[in-house]
């Protein structure tokens, strides 16, 4: 069975949605499907795996928070 879960981090411009796809993409790249879409940066993980699934979540998370705290994209 394979989950699927959407990631939808909404930001103030557009701008600051493609800075944070651009500073997360090389860290998700081959794992999680990510795009810009007005002010938003969506990412969509898919795996056969629930423990996989949520550790990335967690790490995507950890690292948007990072990108907000030294860009000041908040």
């Amino acid at each position: 069975m394979k989950i699927k879960t959407k990631i939808t981090f909404n930001y103030l411009n557009n701008k600051y949605a493609k800075i944070a796809y651009q500073s997360l993409y090389p860290d998700n790249e081959g794992f999680i499907e990510s795009y810009v879409e007005n002010e938003k940066l969506i990412c969509i993980i898919e795996n056969e795996n629930i423990s996989t699934v949520l550790n990335t979540i967690d790490d995507l998370i950890q690292c948007e928070k990072m990108i907000e705290m030294t860009s000041e994209i908040i």
